[in-house]
């Protein structure tokens, strides 16, 4: 019973409120857990900030759609000067016009592909050339981007694990390589958005998890190698919000399924089958409208990332059932977890 009920998100339990206990000053309080959202009342609470924020400035990568758009009109809104990256800029893309259309001096969109060392480099010069002061450096940097699919081991090409990785992990490498003399003249803050599945591994999902732990594990590297120079590093890990980035489509789920089968070596397509392969397919497709809509949590995160004077190693912005899975597969024996989530 309880591993089945561990294996299901909470929209398909029985209506409960969750209530755990929290000390704050010797005193026992009510953590809040709600089948809606993960919601720890009164565990976290957002210290004071650094001033003046107008002063300041940040580069988020990323911010043709999804998190990064909406990032860069909430720091904006929170008098940051905030630089952009677009990876579609060059070609007009509607959220670029968006944002362009704000008409601001502190917010500025700019050609940006982390795959390109040539156009990171210009937008290290850019970025440079827009500060009062360079040699008091720029005080954030937000790596966003990010691309995913999807697939089994077998079904996955190694062009696409190469194509992933260059995006989600080497990307953010270079970015930070290139951005860290003017964040370390700040002793200003990096904010790397990973995943929860940079924490626990997932079927069909491995070229993303792999990026994502990758991701992680040079988000501590930095962080250990910045704390004497008073850089804080932070790692968002975001739940599921397909529903509100459109991650996935139907069509696009499709297309990819199409190449992909096309792709597969004989010996696959025979030892798997085609009713197999469209299962998983079909699988996949039931999941472009889920998770949360709502993407002020990974905002607000990201937002103290970037303000709090002491901020938090890891954020969690996610729901309770992934919350409680994530807890589980990575501190209960494997034996366990492979038990509850295994199917």
């Amino acid at each position: 019973m309880l591993a089945t009920r561990l294996s299901r998100p909470l929209s398909w339990l029985p209506e409960k409120t969750l209530r755990a206990c929290d000390r704050e000053n010797g005193a026992r309080r009510p953590l809040l857990f709600c089948s809606a959202s993960f919601i720890p009342i009164g565990r976290r609470t957002y210290a004071s900030a650094v001033e003046p924020v107008g002063s300041k400035a940040v580069l988020v990568t990323g911010c043709d759609s999804g998190f990064g758009f909406s990032l860069a009109k909430h720091l904006h809104s929170k008098g940051f000067l905030v630089f952009a990256g677009c990876l579609m800029k060059d070609k007009g893309h509607d959220g670029v016009k968006e944002l362009d259309s704000l008409n601001s001096d502190r917010l500025r969109t700019v050609q940006l592909n982390v795959c390109s060392s040539e156009e990171v480099e210009k937008v290290v010069e850019v970025v440079r050339s827009s500060l009062k002061d360079p040699e008091k450096g720029m005080w954030g940097l937000v790596n966003n981007a990010g691309i995913s699919t999807f697939g089994e081991v077998e079904f996955t090409s190694m062009e696409t694990y190469k194509e992933v990785a260059e995006v989600n992990l080497w990307g953010t490498v270079r970015m930070t390589k290139s951005f860290l003399p003017l964040i370390r003249r700040a002793k200003g803050r990096v904010v790397n958005i990973s995943s929860m599945m940079g924490r626990m591994g997932s079927p069909a999902r491995s070229p993303y998890c792999i990026t994502k732990f990758g991701v992680e594990a040079f988000s501590d590297c930095l962080r250990y190698e910045m704390y004497p120079l008073g850089v804080k590093v932070s790692v968002v890990e975001p739940g599921n919000f397909i529903a509100a980035t459109s991650l996935y489509s139907p069509e696009s789920i499709q297309a990819i399924a199409r190449k992909m089968w096309d792709e597969l070596p004989e010996v696959v397509r025979k030892d798997y089958g085609k009713k197999y392969f469209d299962e998983k397919i079909a699988r996949m497709e039931t999941y472009c409208s889920s998770g949360s809509t709502d993407t002020s949590p990974v905002i607000e995160a990201v937002t103290h990332a970037l303000t709090a004077t002491t901020p938090y190693t890891r954020y969690h912005p996610m729901d309770y059932y992934w919350w409680l899975r994530m807890q589980i597969m990575t501190h209960l024996p494997g034996a366990i977890s492979d038990m509850i989530y295994i199917r």
